[in-house]
């Protein structure tokens, strides 16, 4: 499977440096795209959904702290990687970019060396903590980071409980889960639902997925396999 490659939004409104950390992040294999100002990083953010986003401090239009907060504000960018960079050494600056939402901070004059080795540290951290949370059987793929699951590269979105449903059983493949358990893990103990209500999810999975994965064991519960 040939996997796309990571998006970065770069904004600062100082040309040479757009161009400097473009030029070093894309022989890296990112996918470069730039900014000149605060507000411009959110309007080319929403359009090319990036995988991180590097904000220098000081623009015009909005700051790179105001661009920072109003993407954090939106659930689409919850989970995006962002890098401060910035001439302000100060604790107190660093620390208000931090609870804005920030992941890291590169100081400037930049080093590229330090940068791309930021850049490239963040996406490993990040793929070590996806790798954990999504779920691979061939052409089927169950992401619980978007809560949803590809078949062939095509995305196929499920109700929560559903997919919670569908992760469950999936993640012990082949391993038969009672009735009972699945009520407990799924609904919890203090939420009463009737015993059909697993049957009824069961076959809205099978429907939207197009595909038989989920064996009924009869009067015993349900397993994952392909």
């Amino acid at each position: 499977m040939e996997v796309s490659p990571r998006r970065i939004l770069v904004a600062d409104d100082e040309p040479d440096i757009l161009e400097i950390i473009s030029y070093n992040l894309a022989k890296e294999g990112y996918e470069m795209y730039t900014a000149k100002n605060g507000q411009e990083a959110i309007d080319k953010a929403k359009a090319i959904k990036p995988d991180l986003i590097i904000l220098d401090v000081m623009m015009p239009k909005k700051t790179g702290m105001e661009a920072c907060q109003a993407l954090r504000s939106m659930p689409q960018f919850q989970k995006t990687l962002i890098i401060f960079l910035t001439a302000m050494s100060d604790e107190s600056s660093q620390i208000r970019g931090l609870e804005l939402g920030a992941d890291d901070y590169v100081s400037k004059p930049i080093s590229t060396k330090v940068l791309v080795s930021r850049v490239n540290a963040l996406f490993r951290r990040v793929t070590k903590d996806d790798d954990e949370k999504i779920l691979i059987f061939g052409n089927i793929r169950i992401d619980t980071i978007k809560f949803v699951v590809f078949i062939d590269e095509i995305e196929y979105p499920l109700a929560k409980k559903e997919f919670e449903l569908l992760y469950l059983l999936a993640s012990k493949q082949g391993r038969v889960f009672l009735r009972n358990e699945i009520l407990s893990q799924i609904w919890g103990r203090e939420v009463i639902v009737g015993d059909r209500t697993i049957d009824v999810h069961i076959r809205k999975i099978r429907q939207k997925l197009g595909i038989d994965c989920i064996t009924t064991v009869k009067g015993v519960g349900y397993k994952f396999e392909l």
